[in-house]
């Protein structure tokens, strides 16, 4: 596939990459432009002492002016260096609605206490405001959480609310655009947006495909094995799926395919694996940003309880591509077609601006978001020791642009999930959820996982992960929690399963992206996918009914046991649904292998020892069957 056949693929999977067509002194006019609104959102979020409603109305109104100058209102119908006079009205318009808020704040802070002392003219403000950033969000986000958000804007009005009173809520207060989500995309997000952009840019993504192919390139499979590694490395800094996969798969997917592997197989091992890019620590997905302030932890805190979870996942996909790799004794590279190790310990320098992050982050000494800052003057330093990568001027540009243009995306769904939760609130439809949830689940605590499984995906196939952990954290998190699950288990059980849609049929975005580069068949390519992260839709199960795997409240035997014993069950599990093993396993001993899986990952001395028993058991028969075999033969 060519450059243009990977842009076409973004363009199909991905709305971000539906952008206006710039040339010449127009794109570098707006590539500057980008490049200022990102310098002042990081001057913004470090040193600005203003009101929080004055920085997010200015920061809000400033997302919409940058989004309309780059998204237009269909892909069909753009021109280079065109733009329509309504989409000028409407940007204008929008941008003008959060101007008035920001300039009369100090006056309107003190009359608009309550929608009582609301004004037509405010009223239009406010309607004109939300009206462009529902408009910006149908085309960079999507239409399916803009249904959501329709619905209950609906029921809200349902429940007795007037314009009025929905409009104060939704635009005067912190419960709706301006609510925690936007709060903590100005504050944190936008940040380490602008650090991944810089990142990308020295050159690691390169380094991160090159050194995996270099660890497990020339092993059974090797291709498919560097499609995991490299992607669980470069998903931490892409955040996104369907990017990520497009990234990483130019590369793997073509030396999957030339290895052996069937297309379906080879597009569903690059979506699964950069999908776990988002809970990939030490900076994983947006969202882990906006769970820091819904559970009042440090980001520290959460980067380690993600560890033993992500682990899982990738080892869960490592080891089912081996046992495909030995079921159709693939090979891998030749070592002689890969580089020496003095050449990658020349570039270890590329990995410091991450390992500063991370000291920084962990350490609790500085803010989040000085530590994203220090670590871009830190990547900045180091592309200077590559003449190739070098950040110059004009890249320093492109990449503070880029950083600009992939905060839009995030805030315009975190202004949206805003105003959800904010007619969740309004209307205390949350507790009616809890109420109703735990009835329907006649306090099982399984069947309430179930359904909050359910809710994550279905809503996650169409909303972005950001979007989609602040509805379920707002509405089915508290669920959890109130049927006695820790609060940080049940926030991560919805952070996952709002990842995993991104693979899961029918909209497997992710997937679908995967197929279009491996042409295969999207569906059969979705549910390869499934498959083969099959830990991600286990282990959150697992942490939520026992949150040591989180390491909460584990000893550090606790911790050694759980990771010996979930990762032989995630062998056991992986060896039951790929159905090989030695040789191929029959019906009822691979349901015994994957239920001896489960009992090793569920974390008990009673079910180890089970799971122990049974998963030794099957891999015995397996191993003489297959020496009889050979013997035989």
């Amino acid at each position: 596939m060519t450059n243009e056949d990977y842009s076409e693929v973004m363009k199909k999977y991905d709305l971000e990459s539906n952008t206006r067509i710039w040339e010449g002194k127009w794109l570098t006019a707006v590539n500057c432009v980008m490049a200022v609104f990102s310098a002042y959102c990081i001057l913004a979020t470090l040193f600005s002492r203003a009101a929080l409603e004055k920085r997010l109305t200015l920061f809000l109104g400033l997302v919409v002016l940058m989004g309309f100058l780059n998204y237009p209102a269909s892909k069909k119908h753009v021109r280079p260096n065109s733009m329509p006079w309504y989409d000028v009205v409407i940007m204008l318009a929008g941008f003008a609605s959060f101007l008035t808020y920001y300039f009369r704040y100090d006056s309107l802070v003190m009359t608009l206490s309550s929608s009582a002392k609301m004004t037509p003219f405010l009223a239009a403000v406010g309607l004109v405001a939300i009206l462009s950033l529902i408009e910006l969000c149908r085309r960079c986000v999507g239409v399916p959480i803009l249904c959501v958000a329709g619905a209950l804007v609906i029921y809200t009005f349902a429940s007795g609310k007037n314009l009025y009173q929905v409009l104060h809520t939704l635009f005067y207060t912190t419960n709706g655009v301006f609510g925690t989500p936007a709060q903590v995309c100005a504050k944190f997000i936008v940040v380490f947006v602008v650090f991944g952009a810089f990142l990308e840019r020295t050159g690691i993504s390169a380094f991160f495909i090159d050194l995996a192919n270099k660890i497990a390139g020339a092993s059974a499979g090797g291709p498919a094995k560097v499609a995991v590694i490299s992607s669980a490395l470069c998903g931490m800094v892409s955040g996104s799926s369907v990017g990520n996969t497009v990234t990483t798969g130019s590369v793997t997917i073509p030396m999957m395919k030339k290895t052996g592997y069937d297309p379906d197989f080879a597009g569903a091992v690059e979506a699964a694996a950069s999908t776990g890019g988002q809970i990939m620590p030490p900076i994983m997905g947006a969202a882990a940003f906006l769970m820091c302030d819904y559970i009042g932890q440090s980001y520290g805190k959460i980067a380690v309880t993600a560890i033993l979870p992500a682990v899982l996942y990738f080892t869960g996909i490592f080891i089912a591509v081996h046992l495909e790799a030995k079921k159709k004794n693939l090979k891998g590279v030749e070592r002689s077609e890969q580089a020496p190790w003095i050449e990658f310990l020349k570039k270890m320098y590329l990995l410091l601006p991450l390992v500063i992050l991370v000291w920084l982050v962990a350490s609790n000494t500085r803010t989040m978001q000085f530590s994203a800052s220090v670590a871009i003057i830190v990547a900045i330093l180091v592309s200077l020791f590559d003449k190739e990568n070098r950040i110059t001027p004009k890249r320093f540009i492109e990449a503070m642009a880029a950083g600009g243009k992939s905060t839009i995306t995030v805030a315009v769904a975190c202004a949206i999930a805003g105003i959800i939760a904010g007619c969740i609130t309004v209307t205390g439809l949350a507790s009616m959820l809890i109420s109703g949830i735990i009835k329907a689940s006649g306090g099982h605590l399984i069947i309430a996982l179930m359904m909050t499984m359910v809710c994550c995906i279905i809503l996650g196939m169409g909303v972005p992960t950001t979007a989609n952990y602040c509805i379920m954290a707002s509405t089915c998190a508290p669920i959890l929690v109130k049927m006695g699950v820790p609060m940080m288990a049940a926030h991560f059980f919805v952070f996952y399963f709002g990842i995993v849609a991104d693979i899961t049929p029918p909209v497997a975005l992710a997937a679908y992206a995967g197929s279009a580069i491996a042409k295969g068949n999207p569906m059969k390519t979705g549910v390869n996918a499934t498959k083969l992260a099959i830990a991600a839709f286990i282990v959150p199960y697992i942490f939520a009914m026992d949150p040591s795997m989180l390491f909460i409240d584990a000893t550090a035997f606790d911790v050694v046991q759980i990771c010996i014993t979930s990762i032989i069950g995630l062998f056991g599990v992986a060896a039951g649904v790929n159905g090989y093993l030695y040789r191929t396993i029959n019906p009822v001993l691979r349901v015994l292998m994957a239920a001896g899986g489960l009992m090793l990952m569920y974390p008990t001395t009673v079910t180890d020892i089970a799971g122990i028993v049974v998963v030794g058991a099957v891999i015995a028969i397996q191993y003489f069957s297959s020496k009889k075999e050979t013997a035989t033969a």
